[in-house]
């Protein structure tokens, strides 16, 4: 249909709108629950009602969250034992669980994506836009790192494991196609999309609060490394990388590789554990640089820390090529250094780079955090903005033209 027979206009949002997030737990809050709270905050401010939904919810009867009293329906997961701490224990149940989810009432639903929320049912009058944080990790790239740390799978159950993953691949894919509009968090996620999904994306990176960094503190010595410990996240491969260099090194993070990484770290490498957010900037403001050996499809953690005035130094891959500008382009446009190779050698060369050309004294802090403000709250509003007001045309360009007489169509196509 020649849809340009329509009008385009700009038009207002609608009074309800469901935003759907996978689970909200105390003990998973990251960069997908930020997008998510931001996203809030701008329906809040154009005056729409939200409806929240989660598989579960452990957040809203805590008094310090953020959604503390707040309404959110939930699926039939929240009843389980250990439903609300354990959600991905359920994992072969959760694509079922999300699809009973009511949004019946509401004209436009938003969900926040890295497992199953963009799988919700809805009407065809109905907008779908989903933010897309990484189409599951485990089930498609990223599978035979994680089964390999599995410890179901020492115990014989692998071959159950990855017949559980190869459906979750054919639902991750067909769910994929119910949405209206994708909204990826990096080109990086947005090639993994095209490839996955066959699906194109726009491209909207996720907000960061780099608001509350100072960047102009005196620098001290040592390297940060700040990640959730578990496998795909590499910080056994800076840990060893340090461990040569001999350079002081501190790791903040918690998670089930704790334990052997600490057994790994040498007298130069402190594993600090979890640490509260001012702990945290205060030595983002302070270490010589950030290092990270991971993959990420955006990492907000190298954006705060160039919010915080430190140069970055990570694996050249993933959705750093989006925030991290290589000093090996030139140093007037450098914020960090990004390694070829995700190895320990490939790492230990960048930092004597670094350290011979002592890059931390030639990046100027403040041209750091004004790159680094870029990617700040208020930017991602404004592009969150522009791609649903597109989508929100779009969709109602399309449910007019199916309302309109098929005669009065072929007239007007056939006048032209």
């Amino acid at each position: 249909m020649n849809t340009s027979l329509i009008d385009t206009h700009q038009i207002d949002f609608p009074t309800r709108v469901a935003l759907v997030h996978e689970w909200f737990t105390p003990g998973s809050v990251g960069g997908a629950e930020k997008v998510v709270r931001q996203i809030d905050q701008f329906l809040f401010s154009k005056g729409c009602k939200v409806e929240l939904a989660a598989l579960v919810d452990g957040e809203s009867q805590r008094p310090e969250s953020w959604l503390s009293g707040r309404d959110i329906q939930t699926s039939f997961v929240q009843k389980f034992p250990f439903g609300v701490n354990k959600v991905q224990h359920y994992l072969p149940l959760l694509p079922l669980a999300i699809e009973q989810l009511d949004f019946c009432n509401c004209p436009l639903v938003i969900s926040s994506n890295h497992l199953v929320a963009k799988g919700i049912l809805l009407a065809p009058d109905q907008l779908h836009v989903s933010y897309i944080h990484t189409p599951v990790r485990y089930a498609w790239d990223q599978m035979n790192i994680y089964l390999k740390k599995s410890t179901l799978r020492r115990y014989g159950f692998g071959p159950l494991i990855r017949w559980q993953l190869h459906s979750l691949r054919k639902w991750d894919q067909l769910s994929a196609a119910r949405v209206d509009c994708l909204i990826a968090n990096s080109r990086f996620t947005s090639r993994r999309i095209s490839r996955y999904w066959r699906r194109k994306a726009e491209i909207v990176h996720p907000p960061v609060d780099v608001g509350r960094f100072h960047f102009d503190k005196e620098r001290d010595s040592f390297y940060l490394c700040l990640s959730r410990l578990v496998p795909n996240k590499r910080v056994d491969l800076v840990i060893k990388a340090f461990n040569e260099l001999q350079l002081p090194l501190i790791v903040v993070g918690d998670g089930p590789e704790k334990k052997s990484l600490q057994k790994l770290a040498g007298s130069n490498v402190q594993i600090l554990g979890f640490q509260a957010s001012d702990k945290v900037s205060e030595l983002m403001e302070r270490c010589r640089a950030y290092v990270y050996a991971g993959i990420e499809d955006f990492g907000i953690a190298p954006v705060e820390a160039m919010a915080a005035g430190a140069p970055v130094i990570a694996f050249g891959k993933g959705g750093l090529l989006d925030t991290v500008c290589c000093a090996s382009n030139g140093f007037e446009s450098a914020t960090g250094v990004l390694f070829k190779s995700q190895t320990v050698d490939s790492l230990v060369e960048a930092v004597r780079w670094f350290e011979e050309k002592r890059l931390w004294t030639l990046i100027p802090p403040e041209k750091l955090n004004a790159w680094a403000s870029r990617f700040s709250n208020e930017a991602f509003k404004k592009r969150f903005e522009k791609v649903l007001n597109k989508a929100l045309i779009v969709h109602e360009k399309t449910n007019r033209a199916a309302s309109i007489d098929p005669s009065l169509i072929l007239a007007l196509e056939e006048s032209n």
